[in-house]
């Protein structure tokens, strides 16, 4: 019995698709260092901070956009919450805990590995593409990944217990799943859906994540009264907290999500989990730039595989 090929994308699509992946991932590659310019705050005031502020900032868009919002049915508005939920407040309480449990190296290393995840679980769907012609770029991307990580990992400072490590090695895992589910939901949602326009859908996933947000700094601030160690709500640095909660609201979460939206059905679903490259590439950037550090030639032969490896994916799904 023969095999259904994929329909491929033309170039035109490729490279749009791929150029809406890339400023997703740098706007999300914001996201890795955010913990790092706030350590005395909790995760949890730095996950619902951060989506309070997105959901705030979809509130205000929302009325432009209101007409086509109005037209999303009972589903699409359940699916929003739950990609709200996973993709949004439980993948980033995750993943910034992890970051202050074990420090940056650990976390970024564990979900540099999304690109590769999410393009091999996406692979096994309907709109598979041969093996052969995906392991190449999955290849080179996961050895530019070790790379840049083995340097990342020699920088660790020996100051965190053995037990924090574990726990943010967990964490880190767990914000793994929640972020391969979320991209190949979404993508798979968004294809049902073609008429559903990116930015409307990413408005109503703010809008979902605004009364999710609120309980949990509800949930935080009863955890806090009474308890000595942070200042809810707003902590000892109230106006750094405020612009950056506001800045990864804008930036990671409202525009970041409006061009994923968009890569998710312009590429092909495995195509767009390996783009997931160009956040891993930004939180690095970010990181060296946060350290006034430059690159090792360890690290810099492993970016220079990433971006290769990125070339290669977007050459196996172009038409033959």
């Amino acid at each position: 019995m023969r095999t259904l090929r994929p329909e491929l994308p033309d170039h035109s699509v490729l490279v749009d698709g791929v150029a809406c992946a890339m400023g997703a991932g740098l706007l999300w590659g914001l996201v890795f260092v955010v913990p790092l310019m706030l350590p005395d705050y909790p995760p949890a005031m730095l996950s619902f901070g951060r989506y309070l502020g997105f959901g705030v900032i979809a509130l205000l868009l929302a009325w432009a956009d209101l007409p086509r919002l109005q037209q999303l049915e009972q589903q699409d508005w359940l699916m929003a919450g739950e990609l709200a939920l996973v993709g949004n407040l439980l993948y980033y309480l995750f993943l910034s805990a992890a970051i202050q449990l074990a420090g940056a190296p650990l976390p970024t290393m564990l979900i540099g590995t999304l690109p590769v995840v999410i393009a091999v679980v996406a692979n096994f769907g309907a709109e598979a593409l041969p093996w052969r012609r995906l392991l190449p770029s999955l290849a080179v991307i996961s050895t530019g990944i070790a790379l840049v990580n083995s340097h990342e990992m020699a920088l660790l400072d020996g100051q965190r217990s053995h037990h924090d490590h574990l726990l943010g090695v967990l964490l880190a895992i767990a914000a793994v799943v929640a972020w391969t589910w979320y991209p190949i939901r979404n993508s798979r949602w968004l294809r049902q859906r073609p008429a559903l326009a990116s930015g409307t859908w990413a408005i109503a996933q703010g809008l979902v994540t605004l009364p999710l947000a609120v309980i949990g700094m509800t949930v935080t601030g009863l955890y806090f009264r009474g308890r000595s160690g942070f200042e809810f709500p707003l902590g000892p640095q109230a106006l750094r907290y405020i612009g950056l909660m506001l800045t990864l609201g804008l930036c990671a979460s409202w525009l970041g999500t409006l061009l994923w939206n968009r890569a998710s059905k312009l590429l092909p679903t495995a195509l767009a989990g390996q783009m997931i490259v160009f956040e891993t590439l930004a939180a690095f950037a970010y990181a060296f730039i946060w350290r006034g550090v430059f690159p090792g030639n360890t690290a810099l032969i492993g970016i220079a595989l990433l971006i290769a490896g990125v070339l290669l994916g977007v050459r196996a799904f172009r038409p033959a």
